[in-house]
């Protein structure tokens, strides 16, 4: 069991969550859903070059479960397990895409048992507490089975463009955001082997047309967002 701080908090959210969330980025001319499937299917392209195929996935911190579809048309899973700590949130998610296929919990209702080929997670631990983040990773941690992966993703502090648009969204204001740098000791704290690194998101709707060289900047600290991509050692 593993109780986390916020869930009264996005509670009070889960309502008006996505509307909240797509007028913090409009300023960037994209929906929730743009970054959304680029962010999975960046990840599948990087799965496909370690020759991963995974068969089941955790979302944790899935809030209103919009990746869940996205995972499933994408990477072709069997079986999503989504995870948050906000119930109304979760009720939002298992109204709009809870199936056979796509179960959501309370975080605290989930037992790991290592059965787990493939973790995500986006714009989460931003919202943990610090002194939670060790034990959040430890729980994914169980919660994978051997040398199963995680694809970790979160807002860039280093983007000005990132911590304006945390300002525009209610929820994220009082965010503490970490830098990649900080993600990856964390994570190799927690037991994980870091694979790899990635930024995305450089260029605003309105300059749509340099978005084809983004991929060959993904290394640098330049993306509103970041991956860490990491195996369970």
């Amino acid at each position: 069991m593993m109780t986390l701080s916020g869930g009264s908090e996005f509670d009070e959210y889960a309502a008006d969550y996505e509307s909240a969330l797509a007028a913090g980025l409009s300023i960037s001319g994209e929906s929730s859903q743009y970054f959304a499937r680029a962010r999975i299917r960046w990840l599948t392209g990087c799965l496909r070059e370690l020759k991963a195929s995974p068969r089941s996935a955790l979302d944790f911190g899935c809030g209103t479960g919009s990746a869940a579809p996205i995972l499933a048309e994408l990477m072709k899973v069997d079986s999503i397990t989504g995870l948050d700590v906000s119930a109304r949130c979760l009720d939002a998610a298992k109204q709009k895409y809870g199936s056979q296929r796509t179960q959501f919990q309370l975080l605290d209702d989930y037992r790991p048992c290592e059965a787990i080929e493939l973790a995500y997670c986006n714009g989460v631990f931003h919202h943990v507490p610090v002194r939670e983040r060790t034990a959040a990773i430890d729980y994914i941690y169980r919660a994978l089975r051997p040398r199963g992966l995680f694809a970790f993703w979160e807002n860039n502090p280093l983007n000005p463009g990132t911590r304006y648009v945390m300002r525009r969204i209610p929820f994220d204001r009082d965010a503490v955001p970490l830098r990649a740098a900080e993600a990856r000791r964390m994570l190799r704290t927690g037991g994980f082997e870091i694979l790899r690194t990635d930024f995305l998101f450089i260029f605003p709707k309105m300059l749509h047309w340099l978005r084809w060289i983004e991929p060959s900047l993904a290394k640098l600290p330049l993306g509103a967002q970041y991956q860490v991509l990491c195996r369970k050692a």
